[in-house]
């Protein structure tokens, strides 16, 4: 099972604890049954909403014969607000200009179509890191996976951290060469190298030795570019609505740069090279992998399947529940009288 939260978890950890806590302590106070009962349905509520927000999915029934080799290849993206940065020398999805998230999305269909048998891990990185696409050899799913990815939400930014998937992914590689100790495993880590936070960013060296090479790969132009607004629904490709992160200092568009040193540093401490996406570099690094003996076997990934959609169906009722609840104790506070005059001396 993997999650593919709707905010940031440490927020809907936030807003879950605020929310559950306020529940449980009236529940704590109920004396009646029913009163009671009324809470213990509002803590559910609570508990399905979380679980909604998470977004949680399974994988697909298996289908189908497909090829596989011995590669492992982990694609690590950095999707913070800078990789919506405006200044990627590739074809745009629509009218507006083309964002580095743009170029990953192309580098990354590029090489999957190179390393065919290989197994292929989509991982992304902003406030969190989550796996979007567990090891699969299906690479429909991989390229499903990658046209959706997005920015992070901009309002819910909190800087970039270039180290932030370390530990994720070192858990992940680690998992992996237990399970699957014969297979060769790669790394591919795609930014800016962009890092605002106040803080020296980790080593990638504890991952070093769980994989076998691979590259990091960045994206964008010394001179920088506008970083567009995600507000978590939409990525509009309408220049005439597309909106830009403001630079709190001047008021004007922010402007977000590629820091190649260091990048150069992750791969230096990663072991492996370092390449401008501009360069080919995708194809590069493609083209120096073996995937090893292919061999067939009768399963097939067949993508993730989101469920959480299920959970809503007893929220909504619940929410209509309590709507029903709250419009009869309205209705139940209204001075009532059969004589006009009263009820007008009532409301005065």
């Amino acid at each position: 099972m993997t999650l593919i939260p709707m905010l940031p978890i440490p927020v809907i950890a936030v807003l879950g604890a605020v929310l559950g806590g306020a529940v449980l302590w009236r529940l704590a106070r109920a004396r009646r049954s029913r009163e009671r009962l009324g809470w213990a349905l509002r803590l559910a509520m609570v508990v399905l909403l979380i679980v909604i927000s998470l977004r949680p999915s399974i994988a697909g029934e298996t289908r189908g014969p497909v090829a596989s080799g011995g590669l492992e290849v982990y694609f690590v993206v950095d999707t913070t607000s800078s990789m919506a940065a405006e200044d990627a020398a590739v074809e745009p999805a629509g009218d507006a200009p083309a964002t580095r998230l743009d170029a990953v999305k192309a580098d990354i269909t590029a090489m999957s179509e190179q390393l065919v048998g290989a197994q292929f891990s989509l991982t992304t990185f902003d406030a969190t890191s989550v796996q979007r696409v567990p090891l699969t050899t299906d690479a429909a799913a991989l390229a499903s996976a990658t046209t959706a990815l997005t920015s992070e939400i901009t309002y819910y930014s909190r800087g970039s951290g270039i180290d932030a998937p370390v530990e994720f992914v070192g858990e992940l590689l680690a998992s992996a060469r237990s399970s699957h100790p014969e297979r060769s495993r790669v790394l591919f880590y795609l930014g800016d190298g962009e890092q605002t936070r106040d803080e020296v960013p980790g080593s990638f060296g504890a991952i070093a030795e769980l994989i076998d090479g691979g590259g990091v790969i960045g994206y964008g132009t010394q001179e920088g570019g506008r970083m567009r607004v995600f507000d978590g629904y939409s990525a509009d490709d309408n220049p005439a609505e597309v909106s830009y992160i403001q630079d709190p200092t001047s008021g004007a568009d922010a402007v977000s740069t590629l820091d190649q040193a260091n990048l150069a540093v992750i791969a230096g401490e990663l072991g492996v090279d370092y390449r401008h996406s501009d360069e080919g570099a995708a194809r590069e690094f493609a083209d120096g992998l073996d995937v090893g003996p292919i061999t067939a076997r009768a399963s097939s990934f067949a993508g993730p399947v989101e469920f959480y959609w299920l959970l809503a169906l007893p929220l909504a009722l619940f929410a209509l529940g309590e709507l029903a609840a709250a419009g009869l104790a309205i209705a139940r506070s209204r001075p009532r009288s059969d004589n006009p005059r009263q009820a007008k001396e009532a409301r005065s």
